[in-house]
């Protein structure tokens, strides 16, 4: 099963630090950050022995030393064993596995050689975005394949060479059943959130999906949460696996936790409170529903804050192109269903507001692993009605964790991070002549109940308000896209038609 190294790749030489002069990383992150990623037993990536074209995109991604997740899994995965592995959310799972799956590429080789499965369309695409990044410098070709694209572009694709392919089940299944995506000489698979890909919606489709890959082959799980479903998988297709777990506590150490406990009619009011009062740099905020995502959004927007949104239903062009606006700072707020509750990675989110509080600790835990991502600072606050003490109480009990009640005064130094910028500020409504005031009875309780917190601005993501450029943002992407096939906008939202 030993792969030959790249004729191009070049082993690093530890002592020989010449070829990082030409590298351009980004700015050093200075934020502080916690043991989550810090508690390192002080390998570095160079002592790895990678080569030398995979360190100089690693370097260049920003990456300066391996957390603990990375340090742990890396090496072991490198020997070609199995690998399971447990670590919380946001402490660099992708890499951790992102990493050995490429440096056992061949680039001389037009095969597939690595399979790498996500379950969801999103975090296919910030997956792939990482492989290309990490492996600038080899000369590898990344695809990424997902339900509700084109399957004749997959196939004119395929049909070039591809050394790294990422993608979700369905769409992998189907492209290797029609024989268009050759598996057969595939010796690395990877699966990512694999307790999501093992519940019953993925596990018939897995289990076809290996009767594709050799039977010589690396199996990598990697997840935050480990349930029955995957012992069974483990002991039926992996050979002795080495499994990392390094979930002492299960919830990031970044993360403070509130609850407000409200009616349904102040829920509203209460997420107008904090958009007014928290130094929000870009937040999530989560509903139970695809319905309720959107009327909320609505109503986020009518009240004169920049918001987008997204779930299940809309269209694959339209959710790709909000997540690809949020990364980049267009739009300070999202509302979303628990589509963008697994993976996804965007570090400026530090506030994940639960307007619907979920019904499960495993859906809690990732909602909230949104916000603190890579070891630093978040705040998660729950809008919790009568409904929901039940939940709250059985999600407090089963993660380990105390979800406190949301104080008056919420000390800015928890999720703001201490270099932020001095031209920020928070959220301000430019006008909102369609709030809705509360009766005087509600407004009595909401008082009693609504956070007041206080602090200083913190540097801004995007655009402070939803007006005045935002029509012409939504013009302008409207006349970038291909093909005259323009979308749905509602209260400047993209929406599915």
């Amino acid at each position: 099963m030993s792969q030959p190294a790249s004729s191009s790749s070049t082993p690093a030489n530890g002592n020989d630090s010449s070829w990082k002069t030409g590298l351009r990383p980004p700015p050093k992150d200075i934020r502080p950050q916690t043991e989550d990623v810090t508690a390192t037993k002080g390998l570095e990536f160079e002592d790895m022995k990678l080569h030398r074209e995979l360190l100089m995109g690693i370097f260049e991604a920003g990456f300066e030393r391996p957390s603990p997740i990375q340090e742990e899994a890396i090496p072991i995965a490198l020997t070609r064993r199995d690998v399971l592995a447990r670590a919380k959310n946001g402490t660099g799972k992708t890499a951790a596995f992102v990493i050995p799956s490429l440096q056992q590429v061949d680039v001389t080789k037009p095969k597939i050689q690595a399979l790498l499965l996500v379950p969801t369309r999103e975090l296919a695409l910030q997956t792939a975005q990482v492989c290309k990044i990490l492996g600038k410098h080899m000369g590898l070709q990344v695809m990424v394949t997902t339900g509700g694209t084109t399957l004749k572009d997959d196939i004119l694709r395929l049909s070039e060479i591809v050394h790294v392919l990422v993608g979700t089940p369905g769409r992998i299944l189907d492209l290797a059943g029609k024989g268009v995506a050759d598996l057969s000489e595939c010796p690395v698979f990877v699966m990512d959130e694999a307790d999501k890909l093992l519940s019953p919606e993925f596990a018939p489709v897995m289990e076809q999906l290996l009767s594709f890959l050799p039977a010589e082959r690396q199996v990598m799980l990697f997840s935050a949460t480990f349930p029955m479903i995957v012992k069974d998988f483990k002991d039926k297709h992996m050979r002795s696996p080495h499994e990392i777990n390094l979930m002492d506590e299960l919830t990031l150490r970044g993360v403070t936790q509130y609850y407000a406990y409200v009616e349904e009619r102040q829920k509203v009011h209460c997420l107008n409170t904090l958009f007014s009062k928290l130094q929000i740099n870009q937040s999530i905020i989560f509903c139970n529903s695809t319905n309720r995502v959107e009327l909320l959004a609505k109503k986020v927007t009518e009240l004169g804050y920049s918001c987008f949104y997204s779930h299940a239903k809309m269209l694959q062009s339209h959710r790709n192109r909000v997540f690809h606006d949020f990364r980049n700072g267009v739009c300070r707020n999202l509302v979303c269903s628990d589509l963008l509750t697994r993976g996804i990675d965007i570090q400026a989110v530090n506030v994940v507001i639960n307007f619907d509080f979920p019904k499960n600790s495993e859906t809690y835990l990732h909602r909230i692993g949104r916000s603190g991502r890579f070891g630093h600072l978040g705040l998660a606050i729950n809008l919790v009605t009568y409904e929901d003490r039940f939940n709250l109480y059985k999600i407090e009990q089963e993660l380990g964790t105390e979800i406190q009640p949301i104080p008056q005064t919420i000390d800015r130094g928890l999720y703001v991070a201490p270099s932020g910028g001095e031209d920020s500020q928070v959220q301000r409504a430019p006008q909102q002549p369609q709030r809705q005031q509360p009766q005087q009875q509600q407004g009595q309780a909401a008082q009693q109940q609504k956070p007041q917190p206080t602090g200083t601005p913190v540097q801004r993501a995007g655009p402070p308000h939803a007006a005045p450029n935002q029509q012409q943002y939504i013009q302008q992407q409207q006349m970038a896209r291909p093909g005259g096939q323009q979308p749905a906008y509602r209260g400047g939202v993209p929406v599915a038609r």
